[in-house]
């Protein structure tokens, strides 16, 4: 269950209460019967393994290594052509 931080607005009184989720919030200072609100903090979450951060998706790059492909260059027919052997002349 989590537990939910307080103020009274009256008393400057600040407590935890530990609550669940479906329970209403607090809404009277056990110090002074004054009126309470709630604290909202950051939360310490910690995300281990891959894929949490966005250094982990981006591509690794080295010195000389281009992004960008290398241009295709056109085959022609003679090219493609597989080479015969020439007759000898003796």
């Amino acid at each position: 269950m989590p537990t939910y931080q307080y103020a009274c607005t009256a008393c400057s009184h600040e407590f935890e209460a530990i609550q669940s989720f479906s329970d209403d919030s607090l809404t009277i200072c056990p110090a002074c019967s004054g009126e309470i609100r709630k604290i909202y903090s950051a939360v310490g979450v910690v995300f281990k393994g891959s894929g949490f951060y966005k250094t982990d998706s981006v591509a690794k790059k080295t010195t000389g290594e281009s992004t960008t492909p290398a241009p295709a260059t056109p085959v022609t027919p003679a090219a493609a052509a597989p080479a015969t052997a020439a007759p000898k002349a003796d």
